[in-house]
């Protein structure tokens, strides 16, 4: 998630006119859009990155997604809206029963499917805010605890290290600028001097070697925590 972040959102939709379609409507919305047009392309993005809403279509050259399903939710657990040509009942009960969230019959109108992308949205968000444990890959926070562990031990964090270190995860993938990092973590304005956030991000990359976890430097723009 970006320091603005509206949200996650990965298409998967064979047909070119519709996925174009609708990411352009979701990227108007504020959303980081993802696309895929296979079940491969997708399953390759997924262990990868982390959306917070999977938009997908059912029949797919390589497969479809109520089949899907049960591997996605073994790497991702983001709500899944399904979309499907078919409007019987019993293939739309599949999907739900299978574990999707939603669906939405094709033909549809995209504010429809703008809406409850924005509920899906709304709805992980509340679940964040409310969690009190966030998990990345070996990487696990308390943020009741003020703690983090990685690969089970206990990284021994000070408090502002475990407070950038949780921005961080929160923010994975996306460039944080230093002054938003100092604000959030140190609670104040930061006013030319970046000296205690260059000191805690050393720290903390000491502390993450030999892992998966990555904090790069982006001159000019800030820090990026991803994992390899």
């Amino acid at each position: 998630m970006a320091d603005n972040d509206s949200g996650v959102v990965l298409l998967v939709e064979d047909n070119m006119d519709i996925l174009e379609a609708n990411r352009q409507a979701l990227a108007h919305d504020g959303y980081t859009v993802w696309t895929a047009a296979t079940l491969a392309e997708a399953r390759e993005r997924l262990l990868r990155d982390q959306p917070d809403v999977v938009v997908l279509d059912i029949m797919l050259p390589d497969g479809d997604g109520v089949s899907f399903l049960p591997e996605l939710r073994g790497y991702c657990p983001a709500p899944v809206l399904f979309l499907t040509a078919n409007d019987k009942k019993r293939d739309r009960l599949e999907g739900l029963l299978a574990g999707g969230n939603d669906y939405i019959t094709k033909p549809y109108d995209i504010d429809e499917l703008r809406v409850r992308v924005k509920n899906f949205i709304s709805l992980v968000r509340s679940a964040e805010s409310a969690a009190t444990v966030f998990s990345v890959g070996t990487l696990r926070l308390d943020t009741v605890a003020q703690q983090a562990f990685l690969r089970g031990g206990d990284m021994g964090l000070t408090p502002k290290e475990f407070a950038l270190l949780h921005l961080f995860v929160r923010n994975i993938d996306n460039v944080l600028s230093t002054e938003f990092l100092y604000e959030k973590a140190w609670g104040q304005t930061m006013y030319g001097d970046d000296y205690p956030v260059k000191k805690a991000v050393s720290r903390l990359r000491t502390k993450l070697e030999e892992s998966e976890f990555i904090i790069s430097t982006h001159r000019g723009a800030g820090y990026c925590f991803y994992s390899e």
